[in-house]
This record gives C-alpha cells, sequence and structure tokens, in this order.
C-alpha cells in the first residue's frame, strides 16, 4: 500500500469511529418506531457513516485528476425547440390560471379545493423528482416566462423593433432575490397559518408573478430568470443534476453532476441553497417531540411579552425555528469552510465557500426525497381526483372523482430505505462534486485531499441531522 493511500485509510478510519457515535445518537431520537424494519435502526447510522468514509477513501485513492468538469455531451436527438416552448410554456400558463382559478372560486377548503395539493404536492415536490430525472423542467412550463417572451415576441412584431434594452444586473445582486424568494415560500408552508387557504395561496401566487413580470421587465427575461426567480434557480440546480440537457435544437445526454460546474457562482448562491436544505430540515424537525417540547414555550415567550395573539405568537415561533435552522445548516458548512482554510490560507472564507457551494446540490435534494418522499407518494394520488373536481363543487370532470389513497402501495419499510438510500446517496454526491472541483483547485492529490477531510465532516454532519430529522418525523 503507498504511503498516500495509507494515509487517506488513516484519517479515513478516524472519522468512521465518529460516525459510529453521531449517527448512533441521532437515531436514538426515535427511528425506534418503525418496528417492521428488518434492520436494527443503529445499523443505518453505522452504515451511512461507513459508506461515506469508504467514498471518500476511495476518491482520494482513485479520482486524482477531475473527471466532471469536461464537457464530454452526446447529442441524442433533434428536440423542437421553439415547438416545445410553445407547446409546454402554453401548458404552464394554463395549469397557472387554473390553479388560480381554483383557489379564488372553489370551495375554501384546503383538502377539497385543488390549489393547495397542487402548489404543495405537484410543484413544490413533484417538480424536484422530475428535475433529477429529466433535467430542467420547470425551465419549459414556467408561466411568467412564457408570458412574458410571448409579450416579447408581439412588441417585436407590432413595433419592428427591439423592445426597450434591460438594466445591467448588479453582479452583487446575484442571486440574493431567489434566495429571498424561497425563503418567504418556505415561511408560508411551515409558519404561516393560513398556508392551506386555497384564496390565500391564489392571491399570492398572482403576487409572485406579478414580481417576476416587473424584474424581467427591468433586467432582460433570461437574467432574471436565471437569478431572481425562485423557483426558476431552485428547480434549475436540481436540474443540473440530471443526465439530459437540452441545448438549442437538440437534445443531449451528460454526465450526472457535471451540469453543476458550469453554474455562474454568484453572491447568494450559498444562501439559497442552505434556505432549501434548512426549510426543509425545519420541516422534518417541527414534527418531533423536542419542537413540539419547546414551541409552546416560545409561543407563550411571544403572547406574553410582547402582546401578540397565541396564532400571531406560533406564527413567530415556528419563524425562529426555520430561521435557527437555515442558520445551523450554514454554520455547519461555514465551519468545514473555516477548516479548508487550514489548508488553504491564501483564499477567503467567502471565496471558498461559494467555489464548493455547488456540492449542497446534491444534499438538497436529497433533503427533498428523503423528507417529501411519503408525500409525493400517497397525496400524490389524490391529484386526479382533485383535477376533476378542481373547485371542490361535487364535479367529476375526467370521471376519477371516487378515486381513493391506496396506502398499501409502498410499505413503511419501504419508505424507511428509500429515505435513508437518498441520503446517503445524495451526501456521497456532494462528496464526489466537492472532491471533483478540489482537484482541479489545488496544485497535487495530496493537498486536494486534507482540503476535503473537512467537507467529509461536514458530510457526515449532514447525514447525521438528515437521519435525526427522518427519527423526529416519527416522533409527532
Amino acid at each position: 500500500m503507498s504511503r498516500r493511500l495509507r494515509r487517506i485509510v488513516g484519517v479515513g478510519g478516524l472519522v468512521l469511529a465518529a460516525t459510529l457515535v453521531l449517527p448512533g445518537a441521532a437515531l436514538a431520537h426515535g427511528i425506534v418506531g418503525r418496528r417492521d424494519v428488518p434492520i436494527p435502526d443503529y445499523v443505518f447510522g453505522w452504515a451511512a457513516g461507513a459508506v461515506l468514509v469508504v467514498s471518500f477513501v476511495a476518491l482520494g485513492a482513485l479520482w486524482p485528476q477531475p473527471r466532471l468538469q469536461a464537457d464530454r455531451a452526446r447529442r441524442l436527438c433533434f428536440f423542437p425547440s421553439t415547438l416545445v416552448d410553445i407547446v409546454c410554456g402554453s401548458t404552464g400558463v394554463g395549469i397557472f390560471g387554473a390553479v388560480v382559478y381554483a383557489g379564488l372560486a372553489g370551495v375554501q377548503s384546503g383538502p377539497a379545493n385543488l390549489a393547495p395539493t397542487f402548489v404543495y404536492v405537484v410543484f413544490w415536490v413533484g417538480l424536484a423528482f422530475a428535475s433529477l430525472l429529466l433535467g430542467n423542467v420547470f425551465g419549459a412550463f414556467n408561466p411568467w416566462r412564457a408570458v412574458a417572451r410571448a409579450i416579447t415576441a408581439l412588441v417585436r412584431t407590432i413595433a419592428r423593433g427591439e423592445p426597450p434594452a434591460a438594466l445591467e444586473y448588479p453582479r452583487w445582486l446575484g442571486r440574493w432575490p431567489a434566495a429571498v424568494g424561497l425563503l418567504a415560500f418556505a415561511w408560508l408552508e411551515l409558519a404561516y397559518s393560513e398556508r392551506n387557504d386555497p384564496s390565500t395561496l391564489a392571491v399570492l401566487a398572482l403576487v409572485y408573478a406579478a414580481i417576476q413580470f416587473v424584474g424581467m421587465s427591468l433586467y432582460g427575461i433570461e437574467k432574471w430568470t436565471d437569478r431572481g426567480d425562485a423557483f426558476a434557480v431552485y428547480f434549475g440546480l436540481f436540474g443540473r443534476l440530471a443526465a439530459f440537457e437540452r441545448r438549442g435544437e437538440a437534445l443531449y445526454a451528460r454526465l450526472p453532476l457535471s451540469a453543476l460546474f458550469r453554474l455562474e457562482l454568484l453572491p447568494g448562491t450559498m444562501a439559497v441553497l442552505c434556505v432549501m436544505i434548512g426549510s426543509t430540515s425545519f420541516d422534518g424537525a417541527s414534527n418531533g417531540t423536542i419542537w413540539n417540547d419547546l414551541a409552546p414555550h416560545l409561543q407563550t415567550f411571544f403572547v406574553d411579552t410582547f402582546g401578540f395573539d397565541r396564532i400571531a405568537g406560533l406564527e413567530l415561533t415556528f419563524t425562529v425555528g426555520l430561521l435557527f435552522m437555515i442558520g445551523l445548516v450554514a454554520g455547519i458548512y461555514r465551519l468545514g469552510v473555516a477548516g479548508m482554510r487550514i489548508v488553504d490560507p491564501k483564499r477567503s472564507a467567502g471565496e471558498l465557500a461559494l467555489r464548493f457551494s455547488i456540492s449542497l446540490v446534491p444534499i438538497a435534494l436529497a433533503y427533498v426525497i428523503a423528507h417529501y418522499f411519503s408525500l409525493i407518494v400517497y397525496q400524490g394520488q389524490a391529484v386526479p381526483a382533485l383535477a376533476s373536481d378542481p373547485l371542490g363543487d361535487g364535479s367529476d370532470i375526467f370521471g376519477v372523482g371516487n378515486t381513493s389513497i391506496d396506502y398499501s402501495v409502498v410499505s413503511a419499510s419501504g419508505i424507511w430505505y428509500v429515505q435513508v438510500g437518498a441520503l446517503v446517496l445524495g451526501h456521497v454526491a456532494g462528496l464526489i462534486v466537492a472532491h471533483d472541483r478540489a482537484v482541479a483547485d489545488y496544485p497535487d492529490a495530496r493537498t486536494a485531499v486534507r482540503s476535503q477531510l473537512w467537507m467529509l465532516g461536514v458530510m457526515v454532519a449532514f447525514t447525521c441531522l438528515g437521519l435525526w430529522i427522518l427519527s423526529a418525523a416519527m416522533q409527532g
């Protein structure tokens, strides 16, 4: 065994020893509720930690040069981009209009109205899954982008010239508008008391669309979509993990994860990713006994100290919890970056954090899959019936109104395996991305591996956090 390989194995062994303790502690919070899982619960934690360490060792020994950063996409077939944009864009506008109309005109009951289920299940979760499989699906169906492009084409035809030039997008602004937008949606989903009110969702959807029109009119359609549209940025990041992409009039196959290295690293990118991971983390943790024991005390504090009513106090309580979890995620990542500076002191913490932030994208999707898999599997079955009766007035447009949810399609143990598998694979993918970035950035493989020891610690910490979230969700 070479000296370099012995060093890597030795370091990996030390981290593995830590993972044998940390995941076990995380699992001690309540996953034991899944009695139908045939393997002891702590074994999952040990196995997850072992997989990460083995992956780290294998990368250090067998991956001395960058492999994902060269553009090796292969053309698969002709792709009628203009026709697809028209068809998909029109479909997106139609769906958006139908959901808004259902929210405004339908019965004001969340379970009976199409709008809440569509927004939180089909749109927020379903498109994330689709982005992993097919690429940037939302980009084709984006309704406000489709309307803006149609208006621009109409202006060109009528005026026989180009519309007024867009303002230069400030580089310092970066993706901060998207980060703020995602935080606002997370607050709506997790803290706002009227989050399931159909008319509220419809009005907010219209407000969001209006904001996008203003942004696109000021800075250009594509520039604002890439940087300021929260949902376009969110689904676009997940789409970069996929093996397919559209380029002009052709469909290409590429190495999964490789498109992350072509992402323009702008201010606010890390904030977007921390909001993505932190909000999903809080959604899971808020179902656990720790939060349920703490939340009433915080609510009482806001009510007694500041005179808020009980509902406002509860909203403030969940706002604090959401911001804390986002801050925790950011703190864990920045701690890893601070460790990297020991190896690379010439670069600032901000520069390193932004450069390696792409390694958080697979983790963000892993958290979405782990936390929302059961939601999409079960509640997704209610979509056909709701689409057949979008207003909740008893109509049955498609004749499937009597469709019920079959909870036997996936067992509890099956869901558990998918959740843990998603967490492990997502964090391994994060390690791969970070390692590929490091071997390209540093002069030799040894320095790259040393720098990524800290990233391994980040991945182990996020894995433990993810396992704890799964356990907390079983306690509620």
